[in-house]
């Protein structure tokens, strides 16, 4: 029952010794070696170095490279630390810290303490503020809205809209068309702000329905009266009271206290509960054993304190202000989304203006037709309707995964699930339950299962085994644990008192059938609880036996409990034998085994009280100890641990198979955490010690790359060099324990600057500035904490880690869908600029008018282009065997790292292996600096080096869009439309002389025009109708080819995966149907320019094309295949896939 501290220094101090292979350091080496249970043999394949970077020889050459806002927050960071009061009152007398304090303190007996007075607690709340924490500074709605209007696509979007006006101002009449457009346009930029404004508010307003708004309430002395107050009214000097179920209202120190613990997890990361008394021998507050912190809950007992630290002092309230201080990193989506939008608006400039100085002398050096076509080249190449499909996209991707529980409170944050490479996740209430589970029982020389187990050697711990009901009555009996309720399934019900007992307690309850009546059944005459000292809990009850009415039960930690026992257990009628030195060999290779899995250890013990001597109405009392304390009959020994939850173990699997990094960040003890490591398969190779020892070598002759795990100890993270955080990042699996939240900010800081895209998982308040600086933050929405909730963008609304995997698949197929939705949309451009061009310089007709071009990019192509939301994997597993998309190695690492020392304009000396800053530079000095950069070969060759990652724009893509399928559509749409005017008596050749003579006198294609070779002026106006329908009726259709071959990256564009997709064939629906409406209503012609004379025959040409686009994508898919392989993950072997089931059995073959 004794604190987690005090447990591990027992096992410490026995484990040198341990036959079972577990060595702690004498404290301050911080080295901790463990000899883990057995596993598979597992040795690295030549391909797993690809997959979990390069070989561990290679190591980067550039140290981490910060920044000068990085460089100056960390400055903020030490000074604020700085002016934070370091906690010492824990180093006090009670006496002189109530003295600072000026308040009245009674240590014989607390209730009737003074505490301080109304004035004083007034004068104090008006000098000290409210005890309530700073919330985090709100955006105001309108300036979120802003956020989002003014992203780098809506901008360009305005900018089409704002030229398109001023195409009104050159020529107003022929341009009045133009009017509509630009309006449109700039409509589409604040309609796709909305959507995505919309969907943040409607996710913040979810989130804080969750957050607890009531009013916390505390018992506290004034005026020497016990009274209950808001806790946001308490101040320095307050004397508190805390019992069982409560919150601490703030930083207290305790003065008098009763069996109390507290549990800090959420502080912490400890998953142990924590005693709290009015001594304490740590020099560390956060270890200090007479200190209570805000918002740690009070799990048993009772404490009186005085509060020393309210609201932003508290430890909470710093950890809150570090999370405050954190920048929220920008998504690797929206870093894309923006180079593309730049990529677009370099094409579109450059045309715009390579094409005005071609237009100008070719139309006579017209001014206003040269510059009314270079706006309307610009235009043309900006697709409207992406913006309004990638928001579409992510808002249906995070509806899909809202349905499994996970909120996203960031629409971009669905794909950056998907693009992580390093998901850093915290242990306890995140990968474990925070609920001690009974695992092993050992009794009569036999070690058992508590429960039954896949594939275990062990027999199940069973009410018919001798001794294991011993055990489960003692833990029943003996407990101050108790069920908040009886009346409903034990599963039900929910257990109020310490977490070790809790776990016994409902162990027990499931097995013995009248757990229930016990306690009336056999009552309690007499107990001594568990304390610091004795680290045991006796208790005496009425319960018969063939010697006397009364049985002394004992539970507590293993070595004092043995110290009392001169017998043991032996069979299941109570027969026992004296204890052997053989016994105890036994007992201590049992203990050591439990241990040596990071699991907490309880013995038991029982005595059957003579009757003669200890009489029913016996009179026990603690002053006169006329109870027994020795001779004992050890029962046996039970071990409890804080177990994976369910499909922990497989979804860590899943992600270590996707090629993601898995590591463990906790404040949790370090052998604890690498046992649950080792069984949730996010650790399975030895560490460097375990090389040492499996070799026979010394430590210090181990290569780093002889070994492939680590785990790491807070105390040395803040010792750490450049060259060694490189080392621990590039190993597979990686534990860092006995970490602060400080430290869980470095570890993602580190990270970031090696080009990882970190995610990390968490729910406590420890966790919260590291769920901020990470690229996704995700927190626990049941157990977790209200920061961090705030600083994560992403939510499990049940707490389940597996959710986290769905999701990570899921944010893949919505970057996969998203690049097919860019590379399907944008293809279209060509067609569309290529008749601008044409129409310009040769000059022919103009195909396809600035209203038709509309049509297709927010009607037909806006359908199309969403349905690739829907589309499911190319394969059952396949995104899930593919590498992250942007891996990182010591190669790209580097890259990363020369890039930031080109934006930092800092410089890496080789031979000292430093970075040098700059000195201090004007704006106009760094503007000078950036215009020379894009003047140098340095500039360029790192802006196109292969870094191995796959982006959402890529030049494949582009080529594709532009150069192959938009030529092969721009040609076909041209040959209907050619075919058309011939078949209507204009040749290609006519068509180029009457518009030349489209102005007047002839004024051709007017209804006032002049007869051409007897086509009169209202028949060159249809005739030109019915040609711009069939270019449009021409893009149409070979888009709709177009949807497939864009589908597929891994298979062939045709097949069972074709119809995979429903929405497909209702988008193709209603497309055609838009088309046909606009083509063929009446009196729709007269808005958009059409014919209904055009005639179905002519809809075979684009079809023909539109086999022409399958066939060239079958062929260039099979060309890149052979050139390029695709590269799927190796396979790790030793990866445990099935199911956790209830507690998770060590892979440990040590026998019965």
């Amino acid at each position: 029952m004794e604190n987690e501290e005090d447990q591990m220094g027992d096992q410490d101090q026995r484990l040198p010794t341990n036959a079972m292979g577990v060595t702690q350091y004498p404290h301050g080496s911080n080295k901790i070696q463990f000899t883990p249970t057995v596993k598979p043999d597992r040795t690295r394949g030549s391909g797993e170095e690809e997959a979990f970077g390069a070989p561990m020889t290679r190591r980067p050459s550039i140290p981490q490279v910060m920044s000068e806002k990085e460089k100056n927050r960390r400055k903020r960071e030490e000074e604020a630390e700085k002016k934070n009061v370091n906690i010492d009152e824990h180093l006090f007398p009670h006496a002189e810290v109530a003295e600072r304090y000026e308040t009245r303190i009674n240590m014989e007996k607390p209730g009737e303490s003074g505490g301080l007075t109304s004035q004083q607690a007034e004068q104090l709340l008006h000098e000290h503020g409210p005890n309530v924490l700073t919330p985090p500074k709100k955006r105001h709605p309108i300036l979120k809205f802003l956020d989002c209007l003014l992203s780098l696509f809506n901008l360009l979007l305005i900018l089409a809209g704002i030229l398109e006006y001023i195409l009104l101002g050159i020529d107003f009449k022929d341009n009045f068309q133009n009017t509509y457009l630009g309006a449109i346009l700039i409509a589409v930029a604040f309609i796709n702000a909305f959507i995505e404004f919309y969907q943040q508010q409607k996710s913040q307003a979810l989130l804080e329905s969750f957050l607890n708004m009531i009013p916390a309430k505390c018992m506290c002395l004034r005026d020497g009266k016990l009274a209950q107050i808001e806790a946001s009214s308490l101040v320095p000097g307050d004397v508190v009271f805390c019992r069982m179920g409560d919150k601490t209202p703030a930083d207290i120190i305790v003065f008098a206290s009763s069996d109390c613990k507290v549990d800090n997890s959420s502080l912490t990361g400890e998953s142990e509960p924590q005693e709290r008394g009015k001594d304490n021998d740590m020099k560390n507050p956060l270890e200090a054993t007479n200190l209570m912190f805000n918002s740690t809950l009070v799990i048993s007992g009772e404490a009186y304190g005085i509060v020393i630290r309210t609201g932003d002092a508290t430890v909470l309230g710093q950890i809150a202000n570090l999370t405050a201080g954190e920048d929220k990193t920008k998504s690797p989506l929206a870093h894309e989304i923006d180079n593309f939008v730049k990529i677009i608006a370099t094409i579109a400039i450059v045309t715009a203006i390579v094409f005005f100085g071609i237009a100008f002398p070719v139309n006579n050096n017209n001014v206003s037709l040269a510059l009314n076509f270079a706006i309307g080249i610009f235009v043309a190449w900006v697709p409207e309707g992406l913006p309004a499909t990638v928001t579409m996209l992510l808002t249906i991707a995070a509806k899909r995964m809202a349905e499994q529980n996970v909120l996203v409170k960031d629409l971009q944050g669905v794909e950056t699930l998907g693009a992580i490479t390093l998901l850093a996740t915290d242990k306890t209430g995140t990968l474990t339950r925070n609920q001690m589970t009974t695992t092993n029982l050992w009794t009569c020389g036999t070690l058992y299962d508590a429960t039954t187990q896949a594939g275990s050697e062990k027999d199940t711990a069973g009410l018919g085994k001798p001794g294991v009901e011993d055990i489960m009555y003692i833990s029943a009996l003996c407990s101050r644990a108790k069920f908040d309720r009886t009346d409903v399934p034990i599963k039900e019900r929910e257990i109020l008192g310490d977490a070790t007992e809790s776990g016994l307690v409902r162990y027990t309850a499931a097995n013995l059938p009248n757990y229930d009546d016990l306690a009336q059944q056999y009552p309690k005459v007499f107990e001594l609880p568990f304390n610091s000292d004795t680290k045991w809990h006796m208790s005496i009850h009425k319960k018969p036996h063939a010697n006397g009415p009364l049985t002394l039960f004992i539970k507590g930690a293993p070595e004092r409990v043995l110290r009392l026992c001169d017998k043991i257990l032996t069979g299941p009628n109570g027969e026992s034998v004296p204890l052997t030195d053989e016994h105890k060999k036994s007992y201590d290779e049992t203990y050591e085994h439990m241990a040596s899995r990071g699991h907490r250890v309880l013995a038991f013990a029982e005595m059957l009280l003579p009757g003669d001597q200890y009489p029913e109405d016996f009179h026990f009392d603690k002053k006169e100890k006329n109870y027994p304390l020795g001779n004992f009959i050890f029962v046996g020994l039970a071990s409890l641990e804080d177990p994976p939850k369910h499909g922990v173990r497989e979804a860590i699997g899943k992600c270590r198979a996707a090629g993601i990094k898995v590591m463990m960040v906790t404040g949790d003890h370090p052998l604890t955490a690498e046992a649950i490591g080792r069984k949730i398969n996010l650790m399975l190779s030895d560490t460097k010690a375990m090389v040492a020892k499996r070799t026979g070598r010394p430590l210090n002759d181990i290569g780093e790359d002889e070994y492939n795990a680590i785990v790491v100890h807070g105390e040395q993270i803040d010792t750490l060099t450049d060259a060694e955080w490189d080392n621990i990042f590039l190993k597979n699996e990686i534990i860092f324990a006995r970490t602060s939240p400080k430290h869980k900010l470095e570890i993602v800081r580190r990270a970031q600057s090696m080009g990882h895209i970190v995610g990390v998982t968490g729910d406590g308040v420890n966790d919260s500035p590291a769920l901020k600086k990470a690229d996704l933050g995700i927190a626990m929405n049941v157990s977790g904490s209200d920061v961090s909730k705030e600083a994560a963008s992403m939510i499990l609304l049940d707490d389940n880690f597996a959710s986290t995997v769905r999701g990570i698949e899921e944010g893949r197929l919505i970057f996969v869908n998203l690049k097919k939705s860019i590379q399907y949309t944008i293809s279209h451009s060509t067609p569309e600029v290529i008749p601008n061009l044409l129409y310009v310089i040769v000059p022919i007709p103009l195909p396809l008018s600035a209203i038709l071009i509309l049509v297709i990019d927010l009607g037909f192509e806006l359908l199309a282009a969403l349905q690739f939301a829907w589309d499911p994997p190319e394969t059952k597993e396949g995104l899930m065997k593919l590498p992250p998309r942007k891996p990182v190695t010591p190669e790209t690492i580097d890259i990363f790292r020369r890039r930031a020392l080109r934006r930092t304009r800092s410089h890496f000396d080789e031979e000292a292996g430093v970075v040098i800053a700059p000195e201090d530079q004007t704006r106009l000095q760094k503007l000078a600096h950036n215009i020379r950069e894009l003047f140098t070969r340095e500039y360029w060759a790192d802006k196109f080096e292969n870094t191995g990652a796959e982006v959402l724009v890529d030049g494949p893509l582009l080529s594709w869009a532009y150069l192959e399928i938009g030529m092969i559509e721009a040609i076909g749409a041209l040959t209907a439309f050619f075919v058309v005017l011939n078949s209507r008596g204009i040749t290609p050749y006519d068509a180029r002389v009457m518009q030349k003579g489209a102005g007047p006198p002839t004024n051709y294609w007017t209804s006032s025009a002049q007869p051409y070779k007897g086509i009169d002026g209202p028949t060159q106006v249809d005739i030109l109708a019915e040609a711009q329908s069939m270019y449009y009726w021409s893009i149409m259709t070979m888009q709709m080819f177009n949807i497939f071959a864009c589908k597929t990256r891994l298979t062939l564009p045709f097949g069972k995966y074709m119809f995979a997709n429903r929405v497909t064939f209702y988008s193709i629906l209603g497309g055609a149907a838009l088309a046909a409406f606009i083509i063929y209503t009446p009196g729709v012609e007269v808005v958009f320019g059409t014919t209904r004379n055009l005639l179905p025959l002519y809809w075979l040409i684009p079809f023909g094309f539109g086999f022409v686009i399958i066939a060239y994508a079958s062929l260039r898919m099979l060309i890149r295949r052979r050139a390029k392989p695709i590269n799927w993950n190796p396979e790790i072997q030793g990866l445990q896939m099935y199911p956790t089931i209830r507690t998770v059995r060590s892979m440990s073959t040590k026998s019965n």
